[in-house]
């Protein structure tokens, strides 16, 4: 892999990083616990708020996912290894990494 595409994938993964990071705070709000007053709120409002935490949960476990490959795909960068099947040692496609720098597999090691 070349230089200017090294440099073109660490940009895009930072740039991720970045953008993942930015809405950490409001992942975490909207995870947090439900407080709601039982007196003033109905049942479905509870059940529609649990609902949200729920998804707002998996939302953040995700990103957090999406943070650890982030950062083990700058490290291959910085390894020189980056682009290369983890299975096989065969170059990934470039095309196969610009949708998904984070891949750790060439396209048949990955079936």
């Amino acid at each position: 892999m070349t230089d200017d595409e090294l440099r073109r994938f660490r940009k895009l993964l930072l740039d991720w990083r970045e953008d993942l990071q930015s809405t950490s705070a409001v992942r975490d709000e909207t995870s947090d616990t439900v407080h709601l007053d039982q007196q003033s709120v109905g049942r479905l409002s509870r059940m529609d708020a649990l609902q949200s935490q729920a998804l707002a949960k998996a939302g953040k476990a995700r990103a957090e996912q999406q943070l650890r490959l982030i950062q083990s795909a700058l490290a291959r960068i910085e390894n020189d290894e980056f682009g290369e099947c983890l299975e096989c040692g065969e170059p990934i496609n470039p095309k196969r990494l610009e949708i998904d720098p984070t891949c750790l597999y060439c396209i048949d090691c990955a079936e």
